[in-house]
């Protein structure tokens, strides 16, 4: 089972361990993180899921579609590292990903 590596706004971090399959959001959700609101429960249609992904990662994540970019656009703490989280699959690929909670809007 691939592992996910949160650091929470708190500066905890966290280590979950994640099934291949869900969203990043999910596995998040699942490990027990409630800071990440998720409120449109990953349909790409808020951006209380919004996450910095560490740069290692960026190549292996699928490319950010117009409506996550312009979700995206609406957030005070966007940066070149944003994502929303219920857009990245999460695999086996993906294992040992590091993602920051984003600061709360």
């Amino acid at each position: 089972m691939p592992t996910l590596i949160v650091t929470t706004r708190e500066g905890e971090e966290r280590e979950l361990n994640g099934e291949a399959g869900l969203s990043v959001m999910e596995v998040i959700r699942d490990g027990g993180i409630d800071e990440l609101l998720a409120l449109c429960g990953g349909c790409c249609s808020c951006a209380t899921c919004h996450v910095h992904v560490d740069p290692a990662f960026a190549d292996l994540l699928p490319k950010m579609s117009p409506d996550e970019d312009d979700l995206l656009e609406s957030t005070a703490d966007r940066d070149a590292t944003s994502r929303l989280s219920c857009q990245l699959p999460f695999t086996e690929a993906l294992d040992g990903l590091r993602v920051r909670i984003a600061e709360e809007d």
